[in-house]
This record gives structure tokens, sequence and C-alpha cells, in this order.
């Protein structure tokens, strides 16, 4: 427990329902709807669309989504898969006969199609209590009469001024006289509030055909992207079969690549071969081990991971024990690892994580992401729609599995998770952050099991994130003998510019009842119970 004389905030309980968003007022229409009878997927959609109105820097109806599902509280949980795949005639030799090297996440080849309403009304169909038009209705209600700009987003916002100035449409969607909102400032989005209104009357049919689709679709082609009305109409995601790891006696639950849900696990099963509950959570060890297995865990993401459908990935080989095993053995107690190749990944911190667990038991982990801060900065003139810029994740080297193709989800940051134990889901849980995600994801769990701290405790720790220059990039919060001692090491640190992602958990009391959630500070969030 903290100590409640120093600033912080504490865990929440409930009995009958809990939700954690990165933003109150996503969490108070989560719990509103879960009070009206709807379950914990009809409250995470509820929520999650929320953000794409009112934390539209981080997330949008324009991204991808992927879900983890406890229905009751079942040990296993259905995973499905909401992201976009790129269009028919994205070839790298098409790429290559225009002398693109790379894809800029400003420009249309950017713009894979996006997954998120296809997943959310897969979802609900299939698993909620409510319909589509009704889990819309308080997003719908903020796009059109307008939210009041909170504190971490304002922050975000104007920091990707420049970003919104790429696209006529952005700026005038966005910005005021050139400017972003301030803090407290009302904002408002009618022309997004018109397409919500379309989805919620003809269902997912209404973003992917129609009016919405040909808006879209027509600014793209615009700008030498191609889209084509087909690669819209036929966009679909599905269900996967998650994948786990053991750690500290619990089941720990990922979705499979094209996501780098395997990165976390494999994190955690090279720490496992380290004893590292003996350590104190910033001690010098236990923070110089953590740097080492992400390097190690990240490597392989970077060099193997990628759509299988369309690309071989060593899933079982990479969450082996021997391959654990001996990518511990290359971790020296006493010195950091010489530099690893750069990583072609770009960098990005902009997403949505929420959960949601109802009072029969239902876990829900969901994440919603348009990548980088406001995406490709591409917004729909008509729609109000701002496009993701998930394809700048392809590489265009065709040795590599992470090469764009016709149809082809490129390798994805953004990753839900959920622990189990004894045959029952005890908690949803994400972190944001991008690139963070897979080293914040083994972060949390080891602060919680290893280190005994409570679930808000666990989520407010210092962070630290090893970057591709070979820097570990640094929070203000780091005690400096750390820093000094890993520096001894060998280790270069560089000060975050910004708080190295969020994260929201819920643990589940099987025993007792009770539910206890927790939202991180580094965002604007909240936990609610009741």
């Amino acid at each position: 427990m903290r100590n409640l004389q120093l600033p912080g905030r504490s865990p929440v309980h409930g009995l009958n329902g809990m939700a954690a968003t990165s933003q109150p007022l996503a969490t108070l229409a989560a719990i509103t709807m879960l009070q009206a009878g709807g379950n914990a997927v009809d409250a995470a959609v509820t929520a999650c669309a929320v953000q794409c109105v009112i934390e539209p820097q981080s997330t949008g109806i324009g991204g991808d989504c992927f879900a983890l599902i406890s229905p009751k509280g079942s040990a296993e949980p259905i995973a499905y898969n909401g992201s976009g795949r790129a269009p028919a005639a994205a070839t790298s030799a098409w790429y290559a006969a225009h002398r693109i090297r790379e894809i800029d996440s400003h420009t249309p080849h950017a713009v894979t199609v996006p997954g998120a309403i296809d997943a959310w009304a897969r979802l609900i169909a299939d698993h909620g209590r409510k319909s589509l038009a009704e889990v819309l209705q308080p997003a719908i209600a903020f796009a059109r009469d307008g939210f009041a700009v909170s504190s971490r987003i304002a922050s975000d916002w104007h920091g990707a001024a420049d970003t919104l100035r790429h696209d006529a449409n952005a700026a005038l969607m966005f910005l005021s006289d050139s400017t972003t909102p301030r803090v407290g400032g009302r904002h408002r989005f009618p022309e997004l509030a018109k397409t919500l209104e379309i989805i919620a009357e003809r269902g997912r049919d209404g973003f992917y055909t129609g009016p919405v689709a040909e808006d879209i679709v027509g600014h793209l082609q615009s700008l030498g992207g191609l889209h084509t009305m087909d690669d819209f109409a036929t966009a679909e995601g599905e269900y996967v079969t998650p994948i786990k790891t053991e750690y500290a006696g619990f089941e720990v639950y990922e979705c499979p690549p094209n996501g780098q849900g395997v990165a976390a696990l494999e994190i955690l099963n090279i720490l496992g071969n380290f004893d590292v509950s003996g350590l104190e959570p910033l001690s010098v060890e236990r923070l110089h081990l953590e740097i080492e297995a992400v390097r190690l865990a990240y490597q392989d993401r970077d060099n193997l991971l990628a759509d299988p459908a369309k690309a071989d990935v060593p899933v079982d080989w990479l969450l082996s024990a021997d391959h654990a095993a001996r990518r511990a053995q290359a971790i020296s107690r006493d010195r950091a690892m010489g530099p690893l190749p750069p990583s072609k990944f770009p960098v990005h911190a902009d997403t949505v994580y929420l959960c949601v667990v109802d009072g029969d038991g239902m876990a829900v982990s969901l994440i919603n992401s348009i990548f980088k801060a406001f995406g490709s900065g591409i917004v729909g003139p008509q729609s109000g729609v701002i496009l993701h810029n998930r394809g700048s994740g392809f590489v265009l080297d065709p040795g590599h599995p992470n090469c764009i193709a016709p149809g082809k989800r490129p390798m994805h940051t953004i990753i839900p998770g959920m622990a189990a134990k004894d045959g029952r889901a005890v908690m949803p849980f994400g972190v944001m952050g991008g690139q963070y995600q897979a080293a914040g994801h083994a972060h949390f769990l080891t602060n919680l099991w290893d280190f005994g701290l409570d679930l808000q405790e666990a989520l407010d720790l210092p962070r630290l994130f090893p970057l591709f220059e070979n820097y570990v990039e640094v929070e203000a919060g780091m005690p400096p003998d750390a820093i000094e001692g890993l520096e001894k090491l060998g280790h270069r640190f560089v000060g975050a510019e910004k708080p190295i992602g969020g994260g929201q958990a819920i643990w589940i009391d099987h025993d007792n009842g009770v539910l206890t959630g927790a939202s991180d500070p580094r965002k604007d969030g909240a936990a609610i119970g009741y």
C-alpha cells in the first residue's frame, strides 16, 4: 500500500462492474452502459468510440483494434485481430518502380484499410447485448455537442500541430486559427458526428461502402494512394488463437502476430531465467536485466515478426524455453551488451488501451490506435475521419518478412493482455506507448508479481525503455543512483520527452467477488467501479 501522505492515487474497488480507460469521460460512458444492461463488450466499445472523439491524437475510427475477451472469466480468452490490410495494388515492385525507399508516415501509402469499425461491429454482434447503434450514441453526442479538452490530450494535440498542417482537411478539423485547443477548451467534430450516425444506422457497411468510403478513398487517391472501394468493401478482421506463456504462477495471454505480443512473452521468458523477485524494483540489477531482455526480444521482433498469413513467423520457437535460455545467456550481470542493429520500425507513442469487467465476470481487454499522433494527418473532407499510418510499419525490402504486399497486415505494436490463474481470468491489462508496449507489459507484470506492488503502484513506478540508437530513454522519476549505477555498466541515457506510455488494469478477486482497478497517472484517465 502506498504512503498516503505522498502524492498519488489508490486503486479503485467495486463489486458489480469496473472500467478503466485513459479518459474519465470514456470510463464514465462504459460504466453507464454497464448500468443500462450492457455487458463488458458493449461497455468497452462504448468507451473506445468516445475516445475516438475526445482523444483524437491517440485513436479514431480510421484506426485498428485488437481485443481479448474472457466470457464469464474463462481462462483462455477469445482473441480478435482487427488490423487493416494494405491495398491490393500495394506491391514492393510498385514502390521500387516509383523510387520510394521507405513509407513516409504522412503519405497515403502509410494508410492501410482501417479495421476498427469492422472489429467493433463483429464483437458487438457476436458477444454484446446492445446494438452498435446504441453503443455509439455517447460518441455521437460528444462529436456533435462538443467536449472539454483535458490536460494530457491538449499537450499531445499541441505537440502534433505540424502533422495537422500536412492536410488542409486536418487543419480545418483540428486547428483554429492555426492553433490547437487550449486545456479546458471546447471542441466539436460535426462531420465525424454525421459519419458515426451513418455507421449507427447502417452498421459496418456505413463505413466500408457508400459515401463515407467514397470520401476516404477519393481523398487518398487524389494524394496518390493505391486504395480502391473494393479494398474497403472486402475489409474484415478475424478471430485468432491467443498465444501464452507462464510467469510467476500465472498464465499470460497475448494476441498472436502480426502484433508484438510475442515479444512481451519472450521478455518474461528471458527474465524467468533470473531470480528477479529477490531484487528491489528500482535497483540497478533489476533494471539492467530488464533493459537487456527487452533489447534481445525486440531484436527478434524486428527480424521476424510479420503477418503470419503472408510470411513464416516462428512463434513456437520464439516462445520456447530453449530460446529464452539462450537469450538469457547473452546477458552479462556486469556490463551492458554492445550495440545491436538499428530497427527499421518507426517510433511512435499514441494509442488508447481500456479494460472492462462486468457483473457476470466477462473481462475485456481492448486496444485501438491510429499509430503516430493523429496518424497520417490525412482526413476525409466530408467524413471527418482521420486515418492512421499503420502502413509505415512495413518495410520495402522484398527479403524481409514484414515487406509490404497486397492485402498484407503490417507488424503491429498495439497489444491487449490478459492474465489467468487456476482456470479463470484474473486480470485484463494493457500498456500504451507504441514501441514500449511489449516492454511495458513485462515491466508492469514483474512489478506486480515479483515485487508485490499493488495494481496502481505497478503502473506508477518510473519507467525506462531502450531506444534503437542504443540509448535508454528514462523518465524524470527514476532515482539518480539507479541511473548512475546503470551508466557504470555501460548504458547510455536520454531523458524522455513525454511520459513513457500509460496503462490500465482490473484485478478480479473471484473468491471475494471484488474488482480492483487502476489507471496510469501519465494520462488523464480513471478507473471507476460500482
